[in-house]
């Protein structure tokens, strides 16, 4: 299997690279992948990950919900019962970034078509770019909507969306320069890219360190600071207009990391309370908060 070895930082191109961690992927494979940091701009990143055209089978689990939009479990009932918030939250940001309450809006990594759904009923023209196949049939079952392949991202045309979400997609991306430099592309002049990733150097991180669920190895090819993402953005002059915090991530995460840490009993217990305990700290620093959703213009 062609594996990708990294010898400066994918975001910023600095040599200066270290060993940060051993995570182990709980979801398909159980290997354990070596994550590093640049101590240039604080990118974390995995190490060693498999390339474009041999990842795929790590998708495939009954547990990933994002494609199969399952309910098994008690972490996955906990999110389908706060997703009709998540996504009237989304949603008000949206309609208050752009100043818009109608538009055309790019939906990248769309998985089942729950948020594309609702966007629609809302009355934005919606696309919506998805490269799993079974979740691209559960949109069509579950939400009645079309969702394209990823390989149509490079044949839209510039200037086409008042705003482009991508939720829990960059960490994902393997071509992540010539990626987000399509998105500049296609946002409008007075538009907005909405980033949404998790947040290593968050609360709960910490506390669970390589147990932590978001770094979703081998999955997950990017763990981003609020700095790795700002210098990001500022290799393809995007402005970072503020960023806000996902709150609901933190117990879901914090759920999910109980589970992989292996405690046994009144582990759901200690996820939730971990998870408000970070929360409560990310009151003070947004920046610490477990997700966090980069609002970013031209």
């Amino acid at each position: 299997m062609p594996l990708i070895h990294y010898t400066t930082c994918p975001v910023c191109q600095s040599t200066e690279l270290e060993p940060a961690l051993q995570a182990v992927d709980h979801t398909v494979s159980h290997e354990s992948f070596a994550i590093w940091q640049c101590r240039k701009c604080t990118l974390r990143f995995t190490q060693d990950v498999p390339d474009a055209a041999s990842i795929g089978p790590y998708y495939r689990s009954e547990d990933y919900i994002s494609h199969s939009n399952t309910n098994k479990g008690l972490v996955n009932r906990l999110y389908h019962l706060v997703r009709k918030q998540t996504l009237s939250d989304k949603y008000r940001l949206i309609a208050s970034a752009t100043r818009k309450k109608l538009g055309k809006l790019l939906d990248i990594g769309a998985g089942t078509g729950a948020f594309v759904s609702y966007m629609q009923q809302e009355g934005w023209e919606v696309t919506g770019l998805e490269p799993d196949e079974t979740a691209r049939d559960h949109a069509r079952t579950d939400h009645r909507v079309q969702l394209l392949g990823m390989d149509q991202l490079f044949q839209l045309p510039p200037d086409s969306f008042d705003a482009i979400t991508l939720w829990h997609v960059m960490e994902h991306v393997h071509d992540l320069h010539p990626y987000v430099e399509q998105l500049k592309t296609l946002v409008r002049r007075n538009g907005r890219i909405f980033i949404a990733v998790p947040n290593y150097t968050s609360y709960d991180a910490q506390v669970y360190g390589a147990a932590w669920a978001a770094y979703d190895v081998p999955r997950h090819l990017y763990h981003f600071s609020p700095d790795a993402m700002e210098a990001l953005l500022d290799e393809h002059k995007l402005q970072l207009q503020y960023s806000q915090p996902m709150w609901y991530d933190a117990v879901y995460i914090s759920m999910l990391s109980e589970k992989y840490r292996g405690k046994g009993g009144g582990s759901t217990l200690r996820g939730v309370l971990n998870g408000f305990s970070s929360n409560f700290r990310a009151f003070v620093d947004k920046s610490k908060c477990s997700s966090l959703i980069y609002v970013v213009a031209k």
